[in-house]
């Protein structure tokens, strides 16, 4: 099946086009800076260099048709005509507890993509653009909803309510829901494969590192907790996001620098993490070049960041009563070797030995522990659009069976 594969922010489009039958997608891009004049969408088609296409991109349907024209360009398209174009699958980030599973879209389910914005309202609303303008350029194609949060749907109740006076739960839904979910899900089901055993029968232990970054544990194919919690803030320190952090600490600094709630939301957001701690930058490599000379603010920021993962690991092996493996992906996981090997360092009490020549590869798959190691440790390139296209492929196919029963 042929898949429109698309990531509407508020002001990007991701996108992938993608036949089922290959994981390697048809083309791929991206449209930036939507909404101002010089937007510009970068192409790229199997097998060719990319290109740049700079125009007027004032809002999302503007934005898809770019998309569209590209992919049907005689010279860098996919596609000769849009019925080619079979569904359109979605990355949503919150379904909140509406949704368990990946959705067809229908008009209910839009209305509870947007009762849930107040739990993502910077994702929520530019995901919903992306759908309603599909609904217009390509109508009567079905589209699906992909969620983020689904995956930690199965996290148990002990794990996802927070020490709060129940009825805040009941009234507002306060409660860790995870995010990064696909990727969670596409590394582990990989994992299961390069282990050659059952998905059912592994506890895995999945780090997500990005700019963003979750882990999560994985036991016997289901989510049983993750880092991220009610919002994208807690657990690892990220690029510019804080990570856990003591309750009491933000009233606090809110007090004595006399912030809003509006300030604090951006102190711990866009101005803390990786970039708050090195003062260098949010991009790991940078701060690993400003470490390796001497910058002792970077090297803490590094020490901070292996060693919250080095925690997680940790609890996570306890509350899981053991572990199989360990994947690292996301831009971090996948690349950044000393991270990796900071991680991975003393802890050899719990069966866990790198390979370092191994560990110094990069850009595909590979276990990367010692043969002795009990947990395998391995580094798993994410593929989350093709978990939306195959997620999609299986809703549709799904459906039209029960049509023609």
């Amino acid at each position: 099946m042929k898949i429109l594969v698309l990531n509407c922010g508020s002001s990007s489009i991701k996108y992938q086009f993608i036949d089922t039958t290959n994981p390697e997608p048809l083309a791929k891009g991206l449209v930036e800076r939507i909404g101002m004049s010089s937007a510009v969408l970068t192409h790229q088609k199997l097998g060719d260099e990319k290109i740049r296409i700079v125009g007027e991109i004032l809002d999302h349907k503007i934005g898809i048709e770019y998309v569209l024209a590209v992919l049907l360009s005689p010279t860098h398209g996919v596609i000769k005509d849009r019925n080619e174009i079979e569904a359109v699958g979605h990355r949503v980030v919150h379904g909140g507890e509406s949704f368990a599973d990946s959705v067809l879209i229908t008009p209910q389910v839009i209305q509870a993509i947007k009762d849930n914005i107040e739990l993502a309202p910077l994702h929520n609303p530019a995901n919903i653009k992306g759908i309603e303008a599909c609904s217009a350029l390509l109508p009567n194609k079905p589209q699906v909803a992909v969620f983020d949060t689904a995956f930690h749907s199965t996290i148990p109740p002990a794990h996802f309510t927070y020490g709060l006076p129940m009825e805040l739960y009941k009234k507002y839904k306060i409660r860790k829901y995870g995010f990064h979910g696909t990727s969670h899900k596409y590394v582990a089901s990989r994992a299961a494969a390069m282990l050659n055993k059952p998905i059912e029968k592994l506890k895995i232990i999945t780090a997500h590192l990005g700019n963003g970054a979750s882990m999560a544990a994985v036991k016997y194919g289901k989510s049983y907790d993750t880092s991220l919690g009610f919002t994208t803030l807690d657990g690892l320190l990220m690029g510019t996001r804080c990570g856990e952090l003591d309750p009491g600490v933000l009233p606090y600094i809110m007090s004595k620098e006399e912030l809003s709630v509006s300030e604090a939301n951006t102190l711990i957001t866009k101005h803390s993490g990786v970039v708050g701690v090195s003062g260098v930058g949010s991009d790991m490599r940078e701060v690993e070049e400003a470490a390796l000379n001497g910058n002792q603010r970077a090297q803490l920021a590094l020490d901070i960041y292996a060693y919250r993962i080095k925690k997680f690991i940790g609890a996570y092996i306890a509350i899981m009563n053991g572990c199989d493996a360990i994947v690292f992906t996301g831009g971090v996981g996948e690349n950044s070797d000393i991270i990796r090997k900071m991680v991975c360092d003393d802890m050899d009490w719990l069966g866990i030995k790198l390979d370092e020549e191994k560990n110094k590869t990069r850009g595909f798959e590979i276990d990367m522990s010692t043969p002795d190691s009990k947990i395998r440790i391995l580094r798993i390139p994410t593929n989350e659009e093709l978990v939306i296209a195959l997620d999609t492929e299986a809703i549709i196919s799904k459906e039209l069976n029960q049509r023609e029963k």
